[in-house]
Protein backbone atom coordinates (compact mmCIF):
# COMPACT_ATOMS: atom_id res chain seq x y z
CA UNK A 1 0.00 0.00 0.00
CA UNK A 2 1.29 3.36 -1.18
CA UNK A 3 0.90 6.70 1.23
CA UNK A 4 -0.40 8.39 -2.25
CA UNK A 5 -3.82 8.46 -2.78
CA UNK A 6 -5.74 9.64 -5.49
CA UNK A 7 -9.40 11.48 -5.06
CA UNK A 8 -11.54 11.66 -7.60
CA UNK A 9 -15.14 13.05 -7.97
CA UNK A 10 -14.32 16.18 -5.91
CA UNK A 11 -17.02 19.03 -5.80
CA UNK A 12 -15.29 21.89 -8.17
CA UNK A 13 -14.95 24.56 -5.28
CA UNK A 14 -12.94 22.38 -3.32
CA UNK A 15 -9.73 23.89 -2.61
CA UNK A 16 -6.60 22.42 -1.24
CA UNK A 17 -6.72 23.06 2.54
CA UNK A 18 -10.75 22.15 2.62
CA UNK A 19 -9.05 18.71 1.08
CA UNK A 20 -6.60 18.62 3.87
CA UNK A 21 -9.08 19.23 6.43
CA UNK A 22 -11.04 16.09 5.29
CA UNK A 23 -7.83 14.00 5.08
CA UNK A 24 -6.22 15.47 8.51
CA UNK A 25 -8.43 12.99 11.25
CA UNK A 26 -7.13 9.98 9.75
CA UNK A 27 -3.57 10.77 9.89
CA UNK A 28 -0.48 13.33 9.48
CA UNK A 29 -0.70 14.63 5.51
CA UNK A 30 2.05 15.22 3.94
CA UNK A 31 0.79 17.07 0.93
CA UNK A 32 -2.42 18.10 -0.88
CA UNK A 33 -2.62 19.16 -4.49
CA UNK A 34 -5.81 19.24 -6.37
CA UNK A 35 -4.94 19.25 -9.96
CA UNK A 36 -6.21 22.34 -11.96
CA UNK A 37 -6.77 23.07 -15.93
CA UNK A 38 -3.90 25.01 -17.39
CA UNK A 39 -6.54 26.58 -19.66
CA UNK A 40 -8.96 27.98 -17.78
CA UNK A 41 -7.63 27.60 -13.95
CA UNK A 42 -10.12 25.62 -13.30
CA UNK A 43 -10.46 22.12 -10.99
CA UNK A 44 -10.55 19.30 -13.00
CA UNK A 45 -12.53 17.55 -10.36
CA UNK A 46 -9.62 15.02 -8.99
CA UNK A 47 -6.12 15.23 -6.90
CA UNK A 48 -3.94 13.75 -4.47
CA UNK A 49 -2.64 13.13 -0.83
CA UNK A 50 0.24 12.00 0.46
CA UNK A 51 -0.81 10.31 3.91
CA UNK A 52 2.66 10.27 6.57
CA UNK A 53 1.99 6.56 6.67
CA UNK A 54 0.58 3.46 4.58
CA UNK A 55 -1.77 2.81 7.87
CA UNK A 56 -3.40 6.40 7.92
CA UNK A 57 -3.80 6.03 3.94
CA UNK A 58 -5.31 2.71 4.21
CA UNK A 59 -7.41 4.08 7.01
CA UNK A 60 -8.54 7.72 5.09
CA UNK A 61 -9.05 5.19 1.93
CA UNK A 62 -11.45 3.06 3.71
CA UNK A 63 -13.58 5.95 5.73
CA UNK A 64 -13.66 8.37 2.58
CA UNK A 65 -14.21 6.09 -0.17
CA UNK A 66 -18.20 6.63 -1.54
CA UNK A 67 -18.69 9.45 1.20
CA UNK A 68 -20.14 12.29 0.26
CA UNK A 69 -18.68 15.52 -0.03
CA UNK A 70 -20.81 18.49 -1.12
CA UNK A 71 -23.08 16.29 -2.86
CA UNK A 72 -20.69 13.85 -3.98
CA UNK A 73 -19.29 10.69 -3.63
CA UNK A 74 -15.85 10.66 -3.29
CA UNK A 75 -13.44 7.96 -5.24
CA UNK A 76 -10.32 7.36 -3.03
CA UNK A 77 -7.99 4.56 -4.09
CA UNK A 78 -3.93 4.51 -4.43
CA UNK A 79 -2.63 6.60 -6.67
CA UNK A 80 -0.83 4.80 -9.95
CA UNK A 81 2.65 5.96 -10.71
CA UNK A 82 2.47 8.37 -13.49
CA UNK A 83 2.95 6.77 -17.24
CA UNK A 84 5.53 8.38 -19.65
CA UNK A 85 4.60 8.97 -23.19
CA UNK A 86 3.36 11.32 -26.04
CA UNK A 87 0.19 12.86 -25.20
CA UNK A 88 -1.44 14.53 -28.17
CA UNK A 89 -0.87 15.85 -31.49
CA UNK A 90 1.94 17.79 -30.40
CA UNK A 91 4.22 15.28 -28.51
CA UNK A 92 6.09 14.96 -31.98
CA UNK A 93 5.46 12.74 -34.96
CA UNK A 94 3.11 13.90 -37.41
CA UNK A 95 0.38 14.13 -35.07
CA UNK A 96 -2.26 15.72 -37.38
CA UNK A 97 -1.52 19.02 -38.29
CA UNK A 98 -1.51 17.89 -42.56
CA UNK A 99 0.87 20.12 -44.42
CA UNK A 100 3.55 18.37 -46.73
CA UNK A 101 7.19 17.41 -45.66
CA UNK A 102 9.53 16.62 -49.61
CA UNK A 103 11.55 14.37 -47.19
CA UNK A 104 8.25 11.73 -46.88
CA UNK A 105 6.74 12.41 -50.14
CA UNK A 106 9.02 12.34 -52.81
CA UNK A 107 10.15 15.21 -54.84
CA UNK A 108 7.94 17.84 -56.20
CA UNK A 109 5.97 17.58 -59.33
CA UNK A 110 5.72 20.62 -60.84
Amino acid sequence: MGKKLYVGNLAYGLSDSDLLKIFEPYGAVESVQIIMDRDTGRSKGFGFVEMGSDDAAQSAMNALNGQEINGRPLTVNEARPKTEGPRGPRSGGRGGYGGRSDQMNGPRRY
